[in-house]
């Protein structure tokens, strides 16, 4: 068996596709993601999770005009907000929202996280990210943002203290002691007294202990110095790779350097990111791909924009017909050699003319994507996928109603959660 996740971003969904509906308005309100909750929850699903980012991108042509005219990274609204209204409607689901280590004060993370482990009974999750963007790093008052290898030095230590915030209560500080007249017992309830070379905290935290100890931890891992933070941390990892040999090996290495860590490679789960193309005949599946690599073909600012915005750097200035130029980022450095990797011996206008962001194909039938997945974590070793295609009411369905099922009967997904917390459901195989 495998796990199954969704990867998305509260921000305009597909509001100018054919069957988008009424995305244009409905993404931010929230009945549009209490719908595909409830059908998540329903396919056995193990969590959502939800990308973010805090700032307008400008990479491409030199404004934000693009990205504003295409709603594509903007606008976005926080997820921490929109978590709790779908705990309320779902009761298995894992919730998992993004925080940047770079940018988020660790004392406010470990409570806002904190919070939603109670609203939600025990399913919350917290994916940590360094951030990438300049404009990000403007937005919270610096010029420059860190350099990059120094920013998961950052993050280790963010991440150190606001676990020492999640156990600054004893688990049974709480007594509810009503003979005695005592809610907590406050020789339970203690000052972290943190001091490190970024960040510092007196503590301790004034939330009670929440239903997990503390959020799932996830991370995507993909440089060298993401993967050791990943390795040292995370309880499940988003990986986007372009093979099924690479999969196997990002999965290898990762393992490895857990147990390097001192850590059991099974406690944490690597979902490897997939965008199905589902038809109802094979032939159909196939068309429906071709259609998707010909809006490539025939409009490459899309392509043009992804590497602005992975590198920083304005595409629309190089050559279309030179080769695929050489970048040094600051910035998504694991994207953008994932993008170099799919583009060798291309010229920039072929590059942006394919799918340059590629990971294991999957098109066909909901019978044959089936089997197919089967056959990949068979041969990867686990651990299981994340969804990330677009985010409309047909699409979920597919997935929900037409993968899922087949998923199921051949064994190869749940039928049932089995505990009453995401940590539990995560680790269950």
């Amino acid at each position: 068996m495998f796990h199954m996740g969704w990867f998305l971003s509260w921000q305009v969904q597909s509001w100018n596709q054919m069957w988008s509906g009424e995305g244009g308005t409905e993404w931010n309100h929230p009945e549009l993601y209490i719908d595909m909750t409830r059908s998540l929850e329903r396919a056995g699903f193990d969590y959502i999770m939800f990308e973010d980012g805090a700032f307008v991108p400008d990479s491409f042509g030199g404004s934000s005009k693009w990205w504003l005219a295409n709603a594509r990274s903007v606008p976005k609204q926080d997820p921490n907000s929109l978590l709790p209204i779908l705990s309320q409607h779902t009761e298995h689901l894992g919730l998992i929202a993004t925080m940047t280590t770079s940018f988020h004060p660790p004392y406010m993370a470990a409570r806002t996280s904190a919070t939603l482990d109670h609203l939600s009974n025990g399913r919350a999750g917290v994916n940590l990210v360094t951030s990438h963007n300049v404009r990000t790093a403007q937005n919270f008052g610096y010029e420059e943002m860190f350099e990059h290898d120094h920013r998961y030095e950052m993050a280790d230590e963010w991440i150190d203290l606001v676990k020492k915030l999640w156990s600054s209560w004893e688990p049974d500080a709480v007594r509810l002691d009503r003979e005695a007249g005592v809610f907590a017992d406050f020789t339970k309830v203690h000052n972290i007294d943190f001091k490190g070379e970024y960040h510092s905290s007196r503590g301790p935290l004034n939330t009670t202990p929440s239903p997990q100890g503390h959020p799932v931890i996830c991370q995507a891992g993909g440089s060298p110095a993401g993967r050791g933070f990943a390795a040292k941390h995370a309880e499940t990892i988003l990986a986007q790779v372009e093979s099924v040999e690479a999969m196997k090996a990002y999965r290898d290495d990762v393992r490895t350097r857990m147990i390097v860590e001192g850590r059991d490679p099974d406690s944490c789960k690597i979902m490897f990111i997939v965008n199905p193309v589902l038809g109802e005949t094979e032939q159909e599946a196939q068309d429906k791909n071709d259609r998707i690599l010909d809006g490539f073909r025939k409009n490459i600012d899309v392509n043009l924009a992804s590497m602005s915005y992975a590198s920083g750097i304005d595409f629309s200035t190089f050559d279309l017909d030179a080769p695929f130029p050489t970048v040094e980022t600051n910035a998504g450095r694991a994207s953008m050699a994932l993008i170099g990797a799919n583009t060798a011996g291309m010229t920039l206008r072929e590059a942006a003319s394919s799918d340059i962001r590629k990971s294991v194909q999957l098109i066909g039938t909901a019978d044959s994507v089936a089997e197919q997945m089967g056959d990949i974590a068979a041969e990867v070793g686990g651990d299981g996928f994340l969804i990330a295609g677009s985010v409309h009411r047909r699409y979920i369905s597919e997935i929900t109603d037409g993968l899922a099922p087949e998923l199921r009967k051949r064994g190869l997904i749940r039928d049932g959660y089995a505990h009453e917390l995401f940590r539990d459901n995560l680790m269950d195989f």
